[in-house]
């Protein structure tokens, strides 16, 4: 009896995905009660809207004072930039530290488990411990987000620089170790085997055959962060802090959206110098 032949799915593993996400979002729109007429402003809105937008086509140059406004936006930026730099590179730190443990690369369980030596068995299970504990310790940092971190800081310790860098590390930290991880875990490991075979410790084969084949997407996702990280900065400004954000708040606050739009554009040009530096330094490293 010949075989019969199986009749292909009318809708593949890919369209099933697409169509669960369509299916989701329609779901979630009806719960919260969102339709079409809720993006219909008033009369007020669409005046406030109209001024708004049409200042885009004339930005300021100087405030309502008559004080010239590149200085000041200047300023701004290099301080936006200050605190992004200096909570990204604490994160960056912590979040390798928390990758290594947090990774399987550094231990393999077949040979943890294998050992003959008495403390092999106990070597393994305190192994397992540590990545589970910093698996739990970095989602907990990345499930809070770094603003709720600023609302906190700012009541307890009040406005100053060191809890809003702290505010952008905590959560950024979480992201870097859990991506970190990833890559790492995801990297090729011939080369540290190798090593693990010639005698070297984990760490050594850690630090000499993964991280090496690593290090160009650790930066490149760095690079990425690090984008992150200026706006981030910029809109801790509403909270007080004297980046871009609190210029774009203060400007908005007082209806000089001319002034908001210079702000929004030196935003803007200091993300894509940024953009087509990190992309140079991309294109170098993959080559």
């Amino acid at each position: 009896m010949a075989e019969r032949t199986r009749r292909p799915a009318w809708i593949g593993t890919r369209g099933r995905v697409l169509l669960l996400a369509v299916l989701a979002a329609f779901w979630a729109l009806w719960f919260l009660g969102i339709g079409p007429s809720d993006l219909v402003p008033n009369a007020g809105g669409l005046r406030i809207a109209k001024r708004f937008f049409a200042a885009a086509f004339h930005p300021a140059f100087f405030t309502e004072n008559g004080d010239a406004l590149l200085p000041i936006l200047l300023t701004a930026v290099w301080r936006t930039v200050a605190f992004a730099t200096a909570a990204v590179s604490v994160a960056f730190v912590a979040g390798i530290v928390l990758a290594f443990f947090g990774s399987t690369a550094w231990w393999s369980p077949e040979r943890a488990g294998g050992e003959t030596s008495a403390r092999g068995p106990w070597l393994f299970r305190a192994r397992v411990t540590t990545y589970v504990t910093v698996r739990a310790v970095t989602a907990f940092l990345r499930s809070i987000h770094e603003l709720f971190w600023a609302v906190i800081f700012l009541a307890a310790f009040g406005l100053n620089n060191l809890t809003a860098v702290i505010a952008i590390t905590i959560p950024f930290t979480g992201t870097f170790a859990k991506v970190f991880s990833e890559i790492i875990d995801e990297t090729p490991r011939d080369s540290a085997e190798a090593l693990l075979d010639a005698g070297a410790t984990p760490l050594a084969a850690f630090a000499f055959g993964l991280v090496p084949r690593a290090l160009p997407d650790v930066l490149a996702y760095t690079m990425y962060r690090f984008e992150c990280g200026m706006r981030s900065s910029a809109v801790l400004g509403f909270f007080g802090y004297d980046t871009l954000g609190l210029y774009i708040r203060q400007s908005f606050d007082e209806t000089q959206y001319a002034e908001v739009w210079s702000s929004l554009y030196a935003l803007l040009m200091l993300v894509l110098v940024f953009e087509a530096a990190s992309r140079v330094v991309r294109r170098r490293l993959v080559a």
